[in-house]
């Protein structure tokens, strides 16, 4: 019997299962795909790639302003899904080789949970029983698809099989305005398609802190993506050219599109988990669990997407080495704060309270913002666009950092870390940014808050 049968190998499964391994526990990981699920294979990695290659064409753009010439190029789309498939393949192998290095036994097919202690694994030699002590459930998440006449229309397409495109659309439509959403609307838009992002809310990025999401979305516009909010979608119909059919704030609109999108969010996959026999309590539409990530059928763990607490493949890993810390340490799990990161241009990155979820919270509090265009490297990097807010409460903890502009994915590390170990303004005053650096725009928006900014004027 194994101490621990880890279901699904993607980033929250693979990484229990190897801190498992290295705690001396006997392991086996079961996948029916391929490892790294779906942030891997079809969501964060691949989305990445793409957006390297957009990133570039967007510096193509303005290309003379660096004193460069470039006088024709063109996309390559074969290429551009063969560099794709590369860095994914190897990133798979590597996982492959973690596992096999840190002797997790790996079974290959569907796994479907008879008991609190047993999984049956149907693989391509036939049918495995396995008995282990505890169980991981860690299967992910999959694409809303809404209840809509036409979504099955062979040119609506989800954020998975956008990702195999063999041509740039002309026009695109979004179905919705979310993370998924804007960064597909941005990779395409810079690739050169006529993008119209279609939001039921009145904003995108409606979780994210409302300053960013604004000036986003003005930057998003200019950049020539259209946006229309309060706007529903009643029908899609068409063939070669889709229509899609919606109820917009001045009557019925129309929108003629090659590809349409859908970017309404994920649900929590949990095929081959009966939920009902095992006893395991739902929260919506997640499998709700407790403090240590364990459900309610005890001895049964269920991390990442699944548990619906953050569909983010960072805190998929980080609950799986929590969950095993606790099942094999007895430790009690640490609710660290989940940095949130979204590759549109520019980028955005967000830690902690938003002013709204502070104001909500009752919470008294300061705020500072440092625009890029006073920060030297920003400038030399051609990206003087966006601002670091960084938010306080009244005795000078930070308790929320936001920050749009480049390389904003990196610098919420640094941010991630004063939030989640409660750092003080007089804190981070102490450090030393090396410069020319954009970590001094995260600094100076920090001094900002106690009015010791030195490179703006403190108010």
């Amino acid at each position: 019997m194994k101490d621990i049968i880890v279901l699904g190998g993607g980033p929250g499964g693979y990484v229990a299962a190897i801190r498992a391994a290295q705690l001396g526990a006997s392991v086996t990981v079961v996948e029916r795909d391929s490892f790294g699920g779906t942030c891997l294979n079809r969501g964060c990695i691949p989305t990445k790639t793409i957006y390297r290659t957009a990133e570039i064409l967007n510096i193509l753009k303005h290309i003379n302003d660096f004193g460069i010439s470039v006088k024709d190029y063109e996309i390559d789309v074969n290429k551009i899904q063969e560099r794709k498939r590369e860095i994914i393949g190897s990133l798979v192998g590597g996982i492959e080789k973690l596992l096999k290095g840190n002797g997790v036994e790996v079974i290959r097919g569907n796994g479907t949970i008879i008991d609190k202690n047993r999984v049956k694994v149907e693989t391509e030699n036939g049918e495995v029983i396995l008995e282990g002590k505890n169980l991981i459930i860690a299967t992910g998440s999959k694409s809303e698809i809404p209840n809509l006449k036409g979504i099955h229309n062979k040119k609506v397409v989800t954020s998975d099989e956008i990702l195999e495109f063999t041509e740039v659309p002309k026009k695109l439509v979004v179905l919705g305005g979310g993370v998924i959403g804007m960064e597909f609307a941005s990779i395409f838009n810079s690739m050169g398609s006529e993008v119209t992002v279609i939001v039921a809310r009145d904003s995108i990025l409606y979780d994210i802190d409302r300053e960013i999401s604004k000036r986003y979305t003005a930057m998003a516009k200019k950049s020539g993506i259209e946006i229309l909010t309060l706007t529903s979608v009643k029908e899609i119909d068409g063939e070669e050219l889709v229509k899609v059919i919606c109820e917009g704030k001045k009557g019925e609109v129309v929108i003629e599109a090659d590809l349409v999108l859908v970017a309404k969010g994920r649900k929590a996959s949990y095929d081959g988990v009966d939920i009902e026999a095992l006893g395991i309590e739902l929260n919506r539409k997640s499998i709700k669990v407790d403090e240590n990530y364990e459900t309610s059928a005890k001895g049964i763990y269920a991390i990442g997407d699944v548990n619906g607490i953050s569909l983010l493949a960072h805190a998929a890993s980080h609950q799986g080495v929590e969950a095993v810390e606790h099942i094999i340490l007895g430790k009690k799990c640490h609710k660290s704060v989940i940095p949130s990161c979204i590759f549109t241009f520019p980028e955005i990155a967000v830690v902690g309270l938003t002013e709204e979820e502070a104001k909500a919270k009752g919470i008294e509090y300061k705020k500072n913002k440092f625009l890029f265009g006073a920060n030297g490297k920003a400038l030399a990097l051609g990206e003087g666009e966006g601002f670091v807010k960084a938010i306080s409460d009244e005795n000078n903890k930070l308790i929320g950092i936001h920050i749009m502009g480049p390389h904003a994915s990196d610098l919420i590390l640094e941010a991630t870390i004063a939030v989640e170990k409660s750092m003080t303004v007089a804190d981070l005053k102490e450090v030393v940014h090396s410069h020319p650096t954009l970590g001094e725009a995260l600094h100076e928006a920090i001094l900002g808050l106690n009015k010791e900014a030195i490179h703006s004027i403190n108010k």
